[in-house]
Formats: C-alpha cells, sequence, structure tokens
C-alpha cells in the first residue's frame, strides 16, 4: 500500500499573515526594496501567464507586482523577503505522528502539498511533531510546477514513491483539491469524514 498526506489542514494547522501583501512589503522595507503606494492593489494582480494548473511560485509573483510598478529587485532579495514573511507557527493535529506512522509499516509514504512558497513545507513539516523521515518523498506544488488537483502533481507524487498513480491512496482536508487523486484512479480519504485518528484502523482493515 502507497500512502501520500496532504499537509496543511491536514497534517498541521499553520498560522500565516493575515495581511499578507501587509507582510511582505514589510520584509521587502527592511531590505531596503521600494515599496509602491498601491502594492495591495498589485499584489492582488495577476502578473505571470501560466496554463491552468501550474504553480506560480510567490517570489517570482511578488517581483513581477514590483516589476508592473516599475520597481527591479534582485532574485534572492525577494525571496528571502517572501520567507520571512511566512515564517510557519505550525500546530500538529491530533493523530497525525500516528497516522504517518501506521501508513509507513505498510509501504511508501509521501507529502503532496499545495504550497507556492519554495521550502515553507519542509520548514513546517520540521516544526511538526511528525516525524519527517517517515517520508519516502516530499512533492510541493511549487517544487513540482502543478497544483492540487492538476492530475500532474499526483503523478509526480506515484513517481517518486515508485507506484502508479492509480495505486495511490492520498488523505487530505480538501475535496476540492485533494480529491483530484479520484480523476487518475487513486483514492482519496477525506479526514472530514475518517479522521486522523481513525486512519491506522482504516489502513489496517485494507
Amino acid at each position: 500500500m502507497v500512502v501520500s498526506f496532504d499537509l496543511f489542514g491536514t497534517l498541521v494547522q499553520v498560522s500565516m499573515p493575515s495581511d499578507p501583501a501587509g507582510a511582505v512589503a514589510a520584509e521587502l522595507s527592511s531590505r531596503d526594496v521600494p515599496v509602491p503606494d498601491d502594492w495591495p492593489i498589485a499584489y492582488r494582480e495577476s502578473h505571470v501567464d501560466a496554463p491552468s494548473g501550474a504553480e506560480i511560485a510567490l517570489p517570482t509573483h511578488v517581483k513581477q507586482a514590483l516589476r508592473s510598478r516599475g520597481i527591479e529587485s534582485e532574485r534572492n532579495v525577494t525571496r528571502r523577503a517572501v520567507a520571512s514573511a511566512f515564517v510557519p507557527d505550525v500546530k500538529t493535529r491530533s493523530g497525525a505522528r500516528e497516522a504517518v506512522k501506521s501508513a509507513a509499516r505498510y509501504g511508501p509514504v509521501g507529502l503532496c502539498s499545495n504550497c507556492s512558497v519554495q521550502g515553507l513545507a519542509v520548514q513546517a513539516l520540521v516544526r511538526s511533531d511528525v516525524n519527517r523521515n517517515l517520508f519516502d518523498a516530499i512533492v510541493t506544488s511549487v517544487a513540482c510546477g502543478w497544483r492540487k488537483p492538476d492530475s500532474r502533481v499526483f503523478e509526480s507524487t506515484a513517481s517518486q514513491l515508485g507506484t502508479r498513480v492509480s495505486d495511490l491512496t492520498h488523505v487530505g482536508d480538501d475535496p476540492a483539491t485533494d480529491g483530484g487523486i479520484e480523476a487518475v484512479g487513486g483514492t482519496f480519504v477525506d479526514v472530514n469524514d475518517v479522521p486522523l485518528t481513525a486512519i491506522p484502523d482504516q489502513l489496517a482493515e485494507r
């Protein structure tokens, strides 16, 4: 049996800035990057023409938002500003540790998470109580280029776990995104219906 888990909202709860645009602006300003007066508007606008289902890295979006207002910034400066704006406050969800440990008894385990900030998912996982070493693959949308429910993120996860996507069971909290595994023949386990604390028993039954 091969199982993947969603991260945010499934294994962990993460407190993020209530005003993302403002948090990014503060970090940019602290690095001497001028922030336009209409930054909240620029931040909300689309600046990258990407195909449906593609993930746009947030530092890329921020860099292009600045450029749309005539401001150039170094890539590393933008990346560090975004990373600092989204330092996570992490709370491990009840049953998460046991659910991942149980899945690891039956076969490879993966993490499959939507995340537009490079390194944020791993940072959140490290700050959680879940054993990172139990994961045989960590796949994020920003790394593979596609967001759930796009089939390609699930296919990438299955490939890295050495299985067919139709044989992958994905545990998540959002039917609209995590449920996309069903479109490619895999199995979706919704933690709103089957809580993490019940995952070990369900896996044992299967």
